[in-house]
């Protein structure tokens, strides 16, 4: 996360199955509120349509366990806040599936950054995991991928930027 702040730059989340635990192991890091915005945190499907804009179709059509789920929340973080980067973390930590039959475990960890300063277009990606243990085995291995699949994200621009 040093890199962000020596850039100038803030990250921000968007957390449904972590319930907030990828911003809490962000915020045990001292001088986090120099590079932390903040974490939307969007549990049901309702909070994901009213806190971060992901259409109601869109949850309907490919179910809040999905790409393009994970994708719209980050996108919905970014636009929402004045981060410069964002990540969200969907998925079933269990111990029940859902009416999909996604299996409990399944994770979609999405990252969304700007191409520019601030006003920059979006740049979105999206990877699914699959963790397995019990329900918070789960979460914390999901809120530390999202730590993860951001600082790489991070990493590869800054490594562009040097090329």
């Amino acid at each position: 996360m040093e890199s962000l702040g020596s850039r100038g730059e803030t990250a921000a989340g968007a957390e449904s199955c972590t319930a907030g635990l990828t911003a809490d192991l962000i915020t045990r890091i001292p001088g986090a509120s120099k590079v932390f915005w903040g974490s939307f945190v969007s549990y049901t499907a309702d909070a994901k349509i009213k806190m971060l804009g992901v259409s109601k179709e869109l949850i309907e059509k490919h179910g809040e366990v999905s790409r393009p789920v994970a994708l719209a929340m980050a996108e919905g973080a970014l636009e929402r806040s004045s981060a410069f980067w964002a990540f969200s973390v969907t998925g079933l930590a269990g111990p029940g599936g859902d009416s999909s039959g996604t299996p409990v475990g399944t994770i979609w960890i999405g990252v969304a950054g700007r191409d520019g300063k601030t006003s920059g277009p979006l740049r979105s990606e999206a990877k699914k995991f699959f963790f397995k243990g019990n329900r918070n085995e789960v979460r914390e291995a999901a809120a530390i991928a999202a730590l993860s699949e951001l600082l790489k994200r991070i990493k590869k621009r800054i490594d562009n930027e040097e090329d």
